[in-house]
């Protein structure tokens, strides 16, 4: 235990010492009310060149102001994997890989939407994953393995998160571990709570006294190019949502792209594509709030690479010639991208975990 505490001291002390944007929080002329993190997943520079140019040259992320790049290793392995990578986000530690919400030694470490929620803001979080995937879980949860899906779920029910959008219905309402029914326990505690089933998200008529739950496969969502269409709108309407129920104190959202991982694992150029236009126009839902509200900081960045993926030779803008160097991930530095009041944090060379540490700040 003493090695790992020490490992993680050195980790800290190194994040300090390698963040180059020389900005403290306390210098800011504004800061923002509402902080909205972006992940897409498995999302390298190739695979926003390549969604660039198959979208017309253009994608929203060319609106940012500021671009950094963050240090994706993991406290365990020079190639992270998401548990791990959301955790430094969530948590501001390097931790192992699967882990979730905890650090090295298994302890549970506050996360940034824990801490929003202590001080009175409102929280979300919406996927195209399951809700109990490594990305969005590492927000909420504390187990010492992302595969523990059913105890990631029954976190959700120590917070107060008031929207929740995402698959993995079946983790909630039919689970091996215990007779428990949770999406009828958050029915109980005042949520408004539905899924694919019932009633499409564009009709749901949200009643901010209320906190949401809204499930959108019973396990993994399909993929945009199959028939999922609800990355943009759950951006839209969470935004809008927690816009409501936050009042003055504001709110945190984290929206994943969570499929771009998914292309690249599959060594599929056209899914990696669609996947991110898709999560681009999900980043257009939320520049248009963010332009529109004036005290919302957006911070769009990936957990990793997948794939270690490349335009080759032979392609044009409307025939990506791809080339695929693994299966897996890759250790690549990873862009940031960053816009409105405090976005002058995320200039520079960091560790991934000084993402956190700029939110907190901001947050104090």
């Amino acid at each position: 235990m003493i090695r790992s505490l020490l490992w993680i001291a050195l980790l800290g002390l190194g994040a300090c010492n390698t963040y180059t944007t020389g900005v403290e929080s306390s210098t800011l002329k504004k800061k923002p009310k509402n902080i909205i993190l972006m992940i897409g997943d498995g999302m390298g520079l190739t695979q926003i060149t390549a969604g660039l140019y198959r979208n017309g040259n253009k994608l929203h992320l060319e609106a940012f102001p500021v671009v950094g790049l963050h240090k994706s290793y993991s406290g365990s392995d020079l190639i992270t994997d998401s548990a791990a990578g959301a955790t430094a986000f969530a948590c501001g530690v390097k931790s192992y890989n699967s882990a979730i919400g905890v650090d090295m030694d298994t302890m549970p470490v506050k996360t940034i939407l824990e801490i929003a929620e202590a001080l009175g803001m409102a929280s979300g979080l919406v996927a195209t994953s399951t809700i109990t995937h490594a990305t969005p879980a590492s927000f909420i949860a504390h187990v010492k393995d992302r595969d523990m899906h059913e105890a990631i779920a029954l976190d959700f029910l120590k917070t107060d998160i008031d929207l929740i959008i995402g698959g993995g219905k079946k983790f909630f309402d039919r689970r091996a571990t215990d007779d428990r029914n949770l999406y009828a326990e958050m029915e109980q505690r005042g949520y408004y709570v539905s899924d694919y089933f019932k009633e499409n998200l564009a009709d749901i008529k949200a009643d901010p006294t209320k906190n949401l739950a809204y499930f959108t496969a019973d396990d993994d969502p399909l993929s945009k190019s199959s028939g999922r269409d609800y990355l943009p709108e759950a951006a839209r309407f969470a935004v809008n949502f927690l816009s409501q129920k936050a009042g003055k104190e504001g709110f945190f959202l984290m929206i994943e792209g969570s499929q771009i991982d998914w292309g690249g694992h599959a060594n599929n150029s056209e899914y990696i594509i669609s996947e991110t236009i898709d999560f681009d126009q999900a980043i257009g839902q939320i520049l248009d709030f963010a332009k529109r509200d004036g005290e919302t900081l957006v911070i769009v960045t990936a957990d990793h690479e997948t794939g270690g993926y490349a335009i080759n030779p032979g392609s044009t803008q409307d025939s990506i010639v791809a080339g695929f160097t693994s299966k897996y991930h890759t250790a690549a530095l990873i862009p940031v991208f960053a816009y409105g009041p405090g976005a002058e944090l995320f200039s520079g060379i960091f560790e991934n975990t000084a993402i956190f540490d700029r939110m907190r700040e901001i947050l104090d």
